[in-house]
């Protein structure tokens, strides 16, 4: 058998990724010539979020068309709510295994602590996420508890925690991973290994552009299905549940960022300790004086001078010369 490459149809998005990261790297190497094209390219994703947050307030109603009409084409119902459901599942279990016991695990091997007892002072910002379904609308509340609940510098906690709130969104690639293959299969398409490797790597590096909003992860879905040829017009299905997943994909997110600040005050505290047991090491410094004058005198108060010439000194001016109390 001869293969036969050939083009699917849609947008070569795994080309767009590779070429926004080069590019970007080319634009910092730039200097200040290149700074006034990032300020472009910040006050264009700045004005499509104004763009997002208005559609936002007329989703509902557009789902609920979209919905509609995909219940009317399909010609078992029941099927597809167990699809769904099952869609549900699949995606709340491995939020928490990823959160239950895949985090804890990684905490537990850098720190040798119990990761339970780090994330039980994290019971506010869990129910915010979990109310919100918003990683920026909890990283406040998370900034506080982890300062004051367990004890992060606040150096720490307010270099990573941002950071982690828009970049890590490991529940986001769960959700997404597993939507794509639920597509796949609500379409009967079957997907090879390299489709799989292909949703695996899409999926992590669109979960790192993801908005921390709700229903942040669900554009990013698109960019998966186009990559490996899957048709877009299923998403308005995940549209319908996503409020119910999108809950447990922002839990797993938050607790993410707090277990790596966690892990990187653990790691400066003990840098810190082997610093300051350096810095003791090297000013205990222990000097040891042969006394050669034991017989007379072994006080360590007392210094012995080197005596003269006998003829040079008088009897008191020698005495004072033998011994000096300090």
């Amino acid at each position: 058998m001869v293969p036969v490459g050939t083009e699917p149809d849609g947008m070569n998005i795994l080309g767009l990724v590779l070429f926004a990261m080069v590019f970007g790297v080319a634009l910092r190497k730039l200097g200040e010539e290149g700074e006034e094209l990032i300020r472009f390219f910040n006050a264009f994703n700045e004005a499509t979020m104004v763009l997002v947050s208005w559609i936002m307030w007329y989703v509902p109603f557009g789902i609920m068309f979209l919905v509609g009409s995909k219940i009317v084409e399909m010609e078992d119902v029941v099927l597809l709510v167990t699809s769904l459901g099952k869609y549900i599942f699949a995606s709340v279990l491995g939020h928490i295994i990823h959160g239950g016991v895949i985090l804890p695990l990684i905490y537990f091997g850098f720190t040798r602590k119990n990761p339970f007892s780090f994330l039980s002072g994290l019971i506010t910002p869990f129910t915010t996420a979990f109310a919100t379904c918003s990683s920026s609308a909890t990283l406040p509340s998370m900034m506080k508890c982890v300062e004051e609940n367990n004890g992060v510098d606040k150096r720490i906690s307010r270099f990573i925690l941002p950071i982690g709130a828009t970049v890590n969104m490991d529940g986001a690639a769960i959700f997404q991973c597993v939507a794509a293959v639920f597509i796949a299969q609500l379409n009967n398409i079957e997907l090879n290994a390299g489709q799989i490797f292909t949703i695996l790597v899409t999926a992590t590096a669109s979960s790192v552009g993801a908005a921390g909003i709700p229903a942040g992860g669900i554009i990013t879905i698109a960019i998966i299905l186009e990559a490996i040829g899957l048709p877009t017009n299923d998403l308005s299905l995940m549209l319908a549940v996503d409020w119910i997943v999108d809950r447990t994909t922002t839990v797993v997110n938050v607790e993410g960022d707090a277990l790596g600040a966690g892990i990187l005050h653990h790691i400066n505290q003990q840098e810190m300790k082997k610093q300051h047991l350096g810095e003791e090491l090297a000013e205990v410094l222990v000097e040891a004086v042969a006394n050669t004058q034991a017989d007379e005198e072994t006080s360590p108060l007392v210094t012995h001078q080197t005596l003269g010439s006998a003829g040079d000194q008088s009897p008191r001016e020698s005495a004072e010369a033998i011994e000096s109390v300090l």
